[in-house]
Formats: structure tokens, C-alpha cells, sequence
């Protein structure tokens, strides 16, 4: 259990849910590279990118720069353990506070520091903490954590007018 509980990082989130994590997605990115690299795909791509239905193949450099982000995006340290951004805030801000996440704290819901996480994981680092304050870090590795949640729509104030029959 205690190696579970190492899992929860600081956010909320839980670490073996991340595909940097699971390395399947490195993995195949550097068997691909590999594999273009052994067929010389570079001199094929360069060649017929002229071509009007190849020429998506002048973006072949960028395509190999992504592949290499792809390989390099390996996560074999848990956040706790100082895996992922080296400067994330909100780990930064949980060792100064010594607290072990920010569910202990009670400014999580709108802390500053949580946003950036919304663009990849929507609410689900919100939902976990909520569940992390309520349930504790041991049933909540028991349970199933959330990756992505879709955020709530933003209510405008407006009426949406009826449909016509």
C-alpha cells in the first residue's frame, strides 16, 4: 500500500495514470525513429515531398523533433520522488508548507498555482483533491483517480431560445 500511496502526487493526480509514466508512448516513438532511421526515411521523405500527394513530407524534420520530445517524455520518477517539471510550483509550494498535497491545504479548489493543469487534465486534479480531503490517501488509491474530467460549462447568463416545432 505504501508504495501506492507514493503514487499521489502533490497535485492530486495519480502517477501510474500518466503515459510519461507508463512509457508505452516513449517506447513506441523511439521503435518509430529507429525504424525510419534504419530505411533512411529522411532521403525518401526529401525526395518526393515535391510530389503534390507527399507534400506533407516537408514537415518530415518537424516530424522527427516531436519524435524525439515523444522519446525524451519518460517519467521514471514519481512526483514525490522529484519526476516531472523539477520547478512545478505546486510542489515547491507543498515542501515549504511540508504538507503532503494540496488536499491538506484548504485553498486548493482556487489556488493559482493548480491552473496550468487544467489544459491536459480539465477538473480531474480538482476531483481527486476533493476526494484525497474526504476519503485520505489510502482509500483513495483503493479507488479509481481521475486523468482528464471536461471542466463544467460556464453558465452566461443567457436563455437559449426554444426550438421550433
Amino acid at each position: 500500500m505504501s508504495r501506492k500511496k507514493d503514487l499521489v502526487a502533490y497535485c492530486g493526480l495519480y502517477c501510474d495514470d500518466c503515459m510519461a509514466r507508463k512509457g508505452k508512448v516513449a517506447d513506441l516513438a523511439t521503435e518509430l525513429k529507429s525504424e525510419l532511421k534504419a530505411s533512411g526515411f529522411d532521403r525518401f521523405a526529401s525526395a518526393i515531398s515535391d510530389v503534390p500527394f507527399f507534400k506533407a513530407l516537408k514537415k518530415y524534420p518537424d516530424f522527427t523533433e516531436v519524435l524525439d520530445v515523444l522519446v525524451a517524455a519518460r517519467c521514471t520518477k514519481t512526483c514525490k520522488e522529484g519526476g516531472a517539471n523539477p520547478a512545478c510550483e505546486v510542489r515547491i509550494c507543498c515542501k515549504e508548507k511540508e504538507i503532503e498535497g494540496c488536499w491538506v491545504c484548504g485553498e486548493f479548489v482556487d489556488c493559482e498555482k493548480l491552473r496550468f493543469l487544467e489544459g491536459v487534465h480539465g477538473i480531474a486534479h480538482i476531483r481527486n483533491l476533493r476526494r484525497l480531503k474526504r476519503k485520505g490517501v489510502n482509500e483513495f488509491v483503493k479507488g479509481r483517480h481521475d486523468w482528464y474530467v471536461k471542466p463544467p460549462a460556464q453558465k452566461t447568463g443567457k436563455k437559449t431560445p426554444a426550438k421550433k416545432k
